[in-house]
């Protein structure tokens, strides 16, 4: 079973979550981490191809990103609160941010070949 890094604060805002939404959050996770898809989810391809939202429904909308490439980890990239309908620029630039910081430090390390 993979582990699941937490990237800045993702995992403070899990916690954040009221109980119910964390309480899935965290099931979803460990779904993925068993190689099996969330129950409800939709690609990002405006983080980057290969980005995923879980979606969570409760009496409030809660979204958790993450990319499971590479493969050595599920990396949560981001979770909040949706309040609109369309996810925020701001969530999406912020997830996009920490998919960057992560695959920097892994090509700094070299564990990451570069893209042709």
């Amino acid at each position: 079973m993979r582990q699941v890094a937490w990237l800045g604060s993702s995992r403070k805002d899990v916690a954040a979550f009221p109980d119910d939404a964390r309480r899935r959050a965290g099931y979803e996770l460990y779904l993925v981490q068993t190689g099996v898809e969330p129950s409800d989810w939709k690609p990002m391809p405006g983080v980057r191809f290969g980005v995923q939202e879980i979606r969570i429904h409760t009496k409030l909308e809660h979204r958790v990103m993450y990319v499971t490439r590479p493969e050595e980890a599920i990396y949560v990239l981001h979770a909040f609160e949706k309040k609109t309908r369309k996810t925020v620029k701001d969530d999406v630039e912020l997830a996009r941010s920490r998919l960057r910081e992560l695959l920097n430090a892994r090509r700094a390390a070299g564990k990451t070949r570069k893209r042709k």
